[in-house]
């Protein structure tokens, strides 16, 4: 069976030492933002038993999920709603993005930490994105800010597959470690 597209782009991703520049600038915010000791294994999961980060990403990808439904069911109708959603979304990046930042500063492969870093930055794009949406809404262009969240949904989606795809490659040897 051939390899999916997907798969191969993020294969291509694992292999793309031109990324290691960015895993670098990551890594210093890392090291600056980043508590030590318990707190720091306490945003890895110490006492959950493994990682918080795929749980936290269900709150604000729960709240994008729900606004997307609303618009697609009649945004004019669901324009409130949708708007308060998006917010919350947008509002939960900073926790969401923070454990995720502690579990991508324990990677131990240099292919996973890429991967993990274009991962980070595609949420930044996503998180960015849906502010803007809830912007154009809270100033009364509903459909621009629809355009804009299903454009952030996109980004986000495909960020999804990375972080899905680290969450896997995490639960298997890596023999490229650095």
């Amino acid at each position: 069976m051939p390899t999916p597209p997907p798969a191969r782009l993020t294969e291509r991703l694992e292999e793309n030492t031109g990324l290691d520049a960015l895993t670098e600038r990551l890594q210093a915010v890392a090291a600056t933002v980043l508590p030590s000791g318990r707190l720091l294994e306490e945003l890895r999961g110490r006492s959950l038993g493994h990682a918080v980060h795929p749980i936290m990403t269900d709150a604000p990808l729960g709240a994008w999920i729900g606004a997307t439904l609303l618009d697609l069911t009649g945004a004019e109708k669901h324009a409130v709603a949708s708007r308060r959603l998006i917010g919350a979304g947008v509002l939960l990046v900073a926790p969401t993005a923070l454990t995720g930042l502690a579990d991508w500063a324990g990677l131990r492969s240099r292919r996973s930490s890429r991967v993990g870093a274009v991962h980070a930055v595609l949420n930044a794009v996503a998180g960015g994105t849906y502010a803007v949406s809830w912007l154009l809404r809270r100033r009364g262009h509903t459909k621009a800010g629809v355009a804009v969240s299903l454009a952030a949904g996109v980004v986000v989606t495909a960020s999804g597959y990375l972080g899905g795809h680290l969450t896997l490659a995490r639960s298997e040897p890596d023999s490229s470690a650095p």
